[in-house]
């Protein structure tokens, strides 16, 4: 729980960055995207709706990607994702230094869109993913369904708890993204998301089971 946590302060954080310096778009969001890009055709927006359509297309390579290094080099590393993250959010700082653009440009916007995908990879179970950490929607369902069955005396409090505080966790990280954007500017944005996610790489290299059971053999041979 305090791993998804975490992850999940670290998504909402990016996906602000991303939506208050750019043209309003979206790199957590894929339900909005998709009608944006749908629809956008029909309200006479054509360039917002290719834009959301190619914020898909990176968010799918992104879970792809991750998925791949996940079977062949990072099996069962949680940080193996937010490392990925990280690069890309580092990619989406260079280009967006290059372009020079006001704002947050729809170039590096995909670069984040790419990074949100793989982060979205980092719990899987039985090689699929069981705790997508910026699928706000289904999580506030689960929340409610768990809740339920609370108050029915079907279940207890873990029911819901966990998709509460990664509900909540989601809602901080915009909300501390939100209050950064309103002193540093786009590219300098894009810099504190990638200074966040490196640091949260750090913790989640850290986390890591094996680490910890590494760490409890050496102190108990140095016992």
């Amino acid at each position: 729980m305090r791993l998804s946590a975490v992850l999940s302060v670290l998504a909402g954080f990016i996906g602000a960055a991303a939506y208050t310096h750019s043209a309003g778009y979206f790199v957590t969001f894929m339900t909005g995207n998709t009608e944006r890009a749908i629809l956008g055709n029909f309200s006479g927006d054509e360039v917002l709706a290719a834009g959301a359509a190619a914020i898909i297309v990176c968010f799918l390579a992104g879970v792809f990607v991750a998925s791949i290094c996940r079977r062949h080099w990072w099996t069962n590393h949680p940080h193996g994702a937010t490392m990925l993250t990280t690069g890309a959010l580092l990619g989406a700082a260079v280009v967006d230094f290059f372009l020079e653009e006001r704002g947050i440009g729809l170039v590096p916007i995909l670069f984040v869109a790419f990074g949100m995908g793989a982060l979205n990879t980092s719990f899987v179970k039985n090689g699929e993913v069981s705790i997508p950490v910026s699928y706000v929607t289904g999580t506030l369902v689960k929340f409610a369904q768990g809740l339920e069955r609370h108050i029915a005396g079907e279940g207890d409090a873990r029911n819901w708890l966990g998709y509460a505080t990664q509900y909540f966790s989601f809602a901080l990280g915009a909300l501390i993204g939100g209050l950064v954007s309103l002193v540093i500017d786009g590219y300098y944005m894009l810099n504190a998301a990638f200074l966040g996610s490196l640091i949260v790489a750090a913790y989640t290299w850290r986390a890591d089971i094996r680490w910890v059971r590494r760490n409890m053999r050496l102190s108990a041979d140095e016992g």
